[in-house]
């Protein structure tokens, strides 16, 4: 994951400056993250898109397709609730999703064969199938297909999307999802460093909240900021070292990141009233999914919101065992950010030009285990979308009488990678090329267009 090197802290020798070649791929990103500004291609498009992962996956039994009429181990120990839409019902423990029902779209045919978090996470976040289940075990690995949000910065970065001053485009927060190893999935895979999220890897809700990478060090001046750029561009300017030289540009807008107001502010959380904090839900996943949208209102392509995704089963959506008490808890801080972000967005006039998904990696069994749990099952689960000019208040898709696969019109994470992109105005089969100098399309799925109104 991105951070910014440490080349500012401290004194610094001329041989640290020569060392600052080997940083190229990782100050390289700002070179081509300035994409931001209306799209090129469609007058509705998008602006900005925020997926939020519920890592580890949850029951779509117990939240969005609810089978009240199933038998006890199929329909869970959850009631279902009435909404603000006549005939339609979710779970008790979503009353705040339940009165905003009519600015959602709820896709309740979800599908895909990797039954393996690493695996599966791969392919939702990327949108394309591993050649197996067992393929991607490891940690992101430079030759992997890149992640949507670093997509989205290659083709700002080629002039598919009009540029800006702001120097972020892709954002991932509060923490890198991790399972013995770092989920693969979460970078720029062989588009290289300068297109990976800027991870932002503290709790928006602690006191305090900064993001180090977007701080000078506390003995550092602008002044002495400014002669360090210096000195460092006259150093280029008579050394043969041509992987230096090539790094100017990216040095030079690293140090405008460090002074940019608007970057700068997008992450000061303390400048939101109390009441607007207290709305969100003072926990880490409310505070950055209010910390998303005024990432929004910055002009940020693409921010990842990751909810619990570390510490083990005990601490997120992955409740093979003792699933109704894990999962009452994880539901309320939910209920009340989603809604929170979705009311708040609408009413600042940003939904229709920011997509907003929420989904895990994959689904749980029909059937509630010996250990009151539900297992891993990507054969049927659901997501949510909101914003960018979908139709609210729809769902999409049926699944069966036990909700363990769809009975009409499956969706799988491709559909909704190409769905994202194709709502920022880009064709999905447009092609990039990997490090063998193949052509690949971006998206192995097709876009959703009949959930949306307006494209």
């Amino acid at each position: 994951m991105l951070e910014i090197p440490g080349i500012l802290g401290g004194s610094i020798r001329r041989r640290d400056f020569l060392r600052l070649g080997a940083f190229g791929a990782t100050a390289a990103w700002l070179n081509q993250s300035l994409a931001l500004g209306d799209v090129l291609h469609s007058p509705n498009a998008i602006r900005s898109c925020i997926l939020v992962m519920l890592y580890g996956g949850p029951s779509q039994l117990d939240t969005w397709d609810m089978k009240p009429h199933a038998t006890a181990e199929v329909r869970g120990e959850y009631k279902p609730i009435q909404t603000c839409i006549p005939g339609r019902f979710v779970c008790e423990h979503l009353p705040q999703c339940a009165k905003r029902l009519d600015k959602l779209c709820v896709v309740r045919t979800m599908h895909h064969g990797m039954a393996n978090h690493n695996s599966a996470m791969y392919q939702t976040l990327i949108g394309r199938r591993p050649k197996t289940d067992l393929d991607v075990l490891g940690a992101d690995r430079a030759t992997d297909f890149p992640c949507v949000g670093s997509v989205v910065s290659h083709l700002s970065a080629i002039g598919k999307l009009r540029r800006s001053t702001n120097p972020l485009t892709n954002v991932a927060l509060p923490h890198v999802m991790h399972n013995v190893v770092d989920l693969p999935g979460q970078n720029a895979g062989f588009l290289g460093g300068q297109h990976d999220p800027l991870q932002v890897t503290s709790d928006p809700n602690s006191a305090g909240f900064h993001v180090n990478d977007l701080r000078l060090p506390a003995d550092m001046t602008t002044n002495r900021l400014h002669n360090r750029l210096a000195l460092l561009q006259a150093m280029q300017q008579n050394s043969h070292n041509v992987g230096l030289l090539s790094q100017d540009s990216d040095y030079r807008r690293a140090f405008d990141l460090l002074q940019n107001d608007v970057v700068s502010r997008a992450f000061q959380i303390e400048r939101e009233s109390d009441q607007m904090r207290d709305r969100y839900g003072r926990n880490t996943l409310g505070q950055s999914l209010l910390l998303a949208r005024k990432l929004v209102e910055a002009g940020v392509r693409f921010i990842n919101v990751n909810d619990k995704v570390y510490n083990g089963q005990d601490a997120n959506w992955d409740s093979h065992a003792n699933l109704f008490a894990r999962h009452r808890e994880l539901l309320s801080p939910f209920d009340q950010g989603f809604s929170a972000l979705i009311e708040d967005l609408d009413q600042r006039g940003l939904l229709d030009s920011t997509l907003v998904i929420v989904t895990g990696e994959f689904g749980r069994t029909p059937r509630v285990n010996t250990s009151g749990g539900r297992d891993h099952w990507p054969d049927c689960y659901s997501a949510v979308v909101a914003g960018g000019g979908v139709a609210a208040g729809s769902t999409y898709g049926e699944s069966d009488r036990t909700a363990a696969y769809p009975l009409t019109t499956p969706v799988t994470p491709g559909d909704v990678v190409a769905t994202i992109l194709w709502r920022f105005g880009i064709d999905p089969r447009l092609e990039i090329h990997d490090p063998l100098g193949r052509p690949i399309p971006l998206a192995e799925g097709s876009p959703l267009r009949a959930i949306f109104t307006s494209a």
